[in-house]
């Protein structure tokens, strides 16, 4: 027969709660409230790093584009690393998207 699982203070932990996945220990203090992610930091390097993605996008799909039977590197590393880097641009693209809505919304409740 399986045990019961308890807490610190001896009351049981409901089985969502209790395992590995779940949490052991009921949280404390005002943590998960008022934890706050540095979105001035994100978006500067969503800023930074999109042009950067979508121009090595680019530089690679041109390179793709003119490189010959016998260069190296081969047409297909090119086009992966273009694919790559598109991949990257997106991903900083919806984090400044996700940035700037978080933001707009912290402007008009005055946080």
């Amino acid at each position: 027969m399986r045990e019961e699982r308890t807490d610190r203070t001896g009351q049981q932990v409901p089985r969502s709660r209790s395992g590995a996945i779940g949490r052991r220990f009921p949280r404390t203090g005002t943590e998960p409230v008022t934890a706050r992610s540095p979105l001035r930091l994100r978006l500067a390097l969503a800023g930074i790093f999109l042009p950067l993605f979508v121009a090595g996008c680019v530089l690679f799909g041109v390179w793709a584009a003119d490189a010959g039977p016998d260069d190296s590197p081969g047409r297909g590393p090119l086009i992966f690393l273009s694919a790559v880097c598109a991949f990257l641009a997106l991903t900083a693209f919806v984090d400044l998207l996700v940035v700037l809505r978080r933001l707009r919304g912290e402007r008009a409740t005055g946080r």
